[in-house]
């Protein structure tokens, strides 16, 4: 039914695809499945701190290792979850037999090359001396078009992203090292200035800007378009989303603006910084340095089966994805999942027919988005294609640029094709779930959907807390700030009432004022707009997923479980999903950075809004978990 069209997502200068909403970023025990008691401080009152209450001992217990920077349940698993993908990469990398192009031959020549460090030090950055040399080569213009257009189609981000330093590893002396990092320094300086803030870009009619090439031409004449889009490869791209309008008469005025000597500064830099973590340790190390030490407080950098477990998870995900479902999720987990996201949809349902702030008019089109949900649960249907892509033994930096010009074409090969609506945007061995307004649909990997989030084994209050407002959250963020601007076919379009629309504005705006109001760490406090959308997707699932949990037998009988009632394991549940301990520097960049809130306030904030919440532990009025009648929200 929708094509797709041609899009400025090539890198830095071309950006569109819109994404929103994915959940991110317990236990066993006492005989109990699901929950253990051992990890909570009871010392402290659910009423003033229930986040507190649920993991204390479990916080005290759990220091970050040196290799993170922050401990989470998702981290937790994600090491789980690692190992299964060690053995899998270890035994495909033994097996030399493995047939010619298959899967597993690709996988496991790619993890041979990344674990061969003796040959990595050996190249040193041989790899990328190739693009280095084309760089200095430039002497017009015309040159400049030639490569910035041949590092997009490798995956090279030119015009997008300035982090540290790391010139004088290929050569340069200190001096001149230093007044280059300078010049890129200005030339990012001038692309961030020009761009959107990433509170803006959460308004999708800000980033829909249609036009065509011939258009795009005139108003940005600075830039060869023409010229550069049949170097990419698409002579015709058909209509174009500008994103960010600004941003590209940045950048036309800059090509006349910014010497060719700067333009090569700025390239050769692009080269390195996106090359060093797949060239010798000196590289990497340097790399580390800055990303990890520098902006997230992280001690050592995760043992190197990782970092190329990573990388392969980048360039052959769903070929390493197909052979961890095999291990991990048989058909009838996949099965249970579906059975409580239907539940789910049907108590979102039964909420919006509820609604006493919405019209009929309104509600209705909202029922007709919600019945129109696309689910995809543990793995795709079909699975990617990648027998074009060759993988050998012969060098890792050959093999991860090999994967990234496949990605590249990949994506301009679905240009003026029909959408693939089988397509997944994650793998299924990642700790997460999504929302994707364009295609109206909700999924979930197969790699979140076991303990802490769901446990077939355990009582269903368990996973309903848990998986079950996981799974809430997703369906809300088609109903969030942005997530509510798309129709039940995925189009941009306005389909409420004027008046219903600023009723929901004024209840986003409380709970952008209650986060606001945080402060995780001194003097820096939450930006309620730029988390408006999972603080709400938080809140609505919550309320979506007890909906549904009290239709359980477990809910109507009852009975407790480890001295807790049902409604109260609900709640313990959702707040064990949320423990972390995070460092200071990894906390302030996601506060700068992050639309997602720290763990700590993704508790206390929605259950603070939550009557369910309040009787279920005797919170009463004054209590610091529970909002004042005034500042209570509520909108799914």
């Amino acid at each position: 039914m929708f094509k797709t069209i041609a899009k400025l997502f090539v890198l830095a200068v071309l950006l569109s695809f819109l994404s929103s909403g994915n959940i991110m970023a317990g236990e066993e025990g006492n005989g109990v499945k699901g929950f253990d008691r051992s990890n909570m401080d009871t010392t402290v009152s659910p009423a003033v701190d229930f986040y507190q209450y649920v993991n204390g001992t479990w916080i005290k217990n759990n220091p970050v290792p040196d290799e993170y920077s922050i401990w989470a349940t998702f981290t937790q698993l994600a090491e789980e979850n690692y190992k299964v993908l060690k053995n899998i990469l270890e035994t495909a990398a033994a097996n030399k037999n493995a047939e010619q192009g298959s899967n597993e031959q690709k996988i496991g020549d790619f993890y041979y090359t990344g674990m061969d460090t003796v040959q990595i030090e050996k190249d040193g950055y041989n790899p990328i001396k190739p693009d280095l040399k084309k760089i200095s080569d430039i002497n017009s213009i015309d040159d400049l078009y030639d490569v910035i257009a041949e590092l997009h189609r490798k995956g090279v981000s030119a015009l997008f992203n300035f982090y540290g330093e790391m010139l004088m590893l290929i050569g340069q002396d200190s001096v001149t090292a230093g007044k280059n990092a300078q010049t890129i320094m200005n030339i990012e300086t001038r692309l961030a200035k020009a761009s959107l803030t990433r509170v803006e870009r959460r308004d999708p009619n800000k980033t829909y800007n249609k036009t065509d090439l011939k258009n795009l031409a005139e108003a940005n004449p600075g830039f060869e378009w023409k010229g550069y889009f049949k170097l990419v490869g698409l002579p015709d791209p058909g209509d174009i989303n500008v994103e960010e309008p600004d941003f590209f008469k940045e950048v036309s005025a800059m090509m006349s603006d910014v010497s060719l000597d700067d333009w090569k500064t700025y390239l050769t830099w692009k080269v390195v910084d996106e090359a060093a973590a797949f060239l010798s340790s000196n590289f990497e190390n340097q790399n580390f340095e800055f990303f990890g030490k520098f902006l997230r407080g992280s001690k050592v950098l995760p043992e190197r089966w990782k970092r190329v477990m990573r990388n392969i998870n980048r360039g052959l995900g769903e070929a390493l994805g197909e052979l961890y479902v095999k291990e991990t999720f048989p058909p009838e987990a996949k099965e249970k999942a579906n059975r409580i996201v239907m539940n789910l949809l049907k108590a979102m349902g039964e909420r919006i027919k509820a609604l006493d702030w919405m019209s009929d008019s309104t509600k209705q089109m909202a029922l007709k988005k919600l019945s129109s949900f696309a689910v995809k649960i543990g793995y795709p249907d079909k699975w990617r294609d990648y027998s074009k892509l060759e993988i050998k033994r012969d060098s890792y930096a050959a093999n991860l640029m090999r994967a990234s010009e496949f990605a590249v074409k990949r994506n301009l090969d679905k240009i003026s094709k029909p959408v693939d609506k089988t397509e997944w945007a994650m793998t299924p061995q990642t700790v997460n779930a999504y929302y994707n307004p364009n295609q109206n649909e909700i999924v979930f990997p197969a790699a979140i959907l076991q303990p802490p989030f769901f446990n077939p084994d355990a009582d269903d209050a368990i996973n309903y807390g848990a998986m079950g407002a996981v799974i809430g959250h997703e369906v809300s963020h088609g109903f969030d700030d942005q997530g509510r601007q798309f129709d039940a076919d995925g189009n941009l379009k306005d389909w409420w009432t004027e008046a219903d629309a600023e009723r929901f504005k004024e209840r986003a705006q409380k709970i952008i004022d209650q986060f606001d109001a945080y402060e995780p760490i001194d003097s820096m406090h939450i930006n309620g707009s730029l988390t408006t959308g999972e603080n709400i997707g938080d809140l609505g699932g919550l309320n979506v997923a007890f909906t549904a949990f009290t239709k359980t037998d477990e809910y109507e009988n009852g009975k407790k479980i480890d001295g807790f009632t049902p409604a109260q394991r609900f709640f313990l549940a959702w707040a064990q999903v949320w423990r972390n301990n995070i460092r200071p520097q990894a906390l302030m960049l996601r506060l700068k950075t992050d639309p997602h809130s720290p763990g700590k306030y993704r508790v206390l904030g929605p259950l603070s809004n939550m009557p369910e919440f309040w009787k279920a532990f005797n919170v009463k009025e004054g209590d610091p978990m529970r909002n004042p009648p005034d500042r209570v929200v509520k909108i799914w």
